[in-house]
């Protein structure tokens, strides 16, 4: 991972991740980034136990939720996902 890589994922990790809505459904815990382009495709979050993505993990068997980095709004003291940019249990 190359510095710039290892600085985002430093100044990510941990932040709480919450829905347009203001649903608080997680903390960022790790990163996926493409190794060929380089570029950030999910943000793997350890969900809230009373959060919709917490229903998801458990309908998955996952411990994490991969939220697709398109739906990320805005990352300031929190990180902001678009909830339709969520897909939902099936």
């Amino acid at each position: 991972m190359s510095l710039v890589k290892y600085v985002i994922a430093k100044q990510l990790a941990g932040k709480r991740v919450i829905t347009t809505d203001g649903e608080e459904i997680g903390r960022v815990v790790d990163l996926y980034m493409n190794e060929l382009t380089g570029k950030l495709e999910s943000v793997l979050v350890e969900p809230n136990p009373d959060s919709s993505l917490a229903a998801r993990a458990k309908h998955e068997g996952k411990d994490l939720v991969a939220v697709p980095y398109a739906a990320v709004l805005d990352v300031k003291d929190v990180m902001v996902v678009d909830r339709r940019g969520l897909s939902s249990p099936e």
